[in-house]
């Protein structure tokens, strides 16, 4: 698995995702990433090792406290990567989801 596949997959958890929210601008222990996520202190430490081993947080020592603080050169290149991704598709996937019956609806020629 790339490194990128690894950090997709990563992101795809919705726990971590709140805990990139939290670290985005400021540093945070793991306590307050605990509180802020409504998760236990070992809940969220197994998470952010999860977003370390990924390359999307970094760690820093102050005493006995590990700071956490999202990599957000990391998140640009992902996000960039998404993008060239998509590029004019999503233009094509508008116009499909739009063609697309609500559900419960039936066909679109049924409406």
């Amino acid at each position: 698995m790339s490194d990128t596949d690894a950090s997709l997959r990563t992101l795809a958890h919705p726990v971590r995702r709140r805990i990139l929210e939290l670290v985005w601008d400021t540093e945070r222990a793991s306590s307050e990433v605990a509180q802020g996520c409504g998760i236990t202190k070992p809940a969220a430490s197994q998470q952010l090792k999860a977003l370390l081993n990924a390359d999307l947080v970094t760690v820093r020592m102050r005493g006995t406290k590990r700071l956490y603080r999202a990599r957000l050169d990391r998140l640009a290149e992902l996000r960039e990567l998404l993008e060239s991704f998509w590029g004019e598709r999503l233009g094509t996937l508008d116009a499909a989801v739009d063609r697309a019956p609500s559900p419960g609806t039936g066909t679109p020629a049924e409406q």
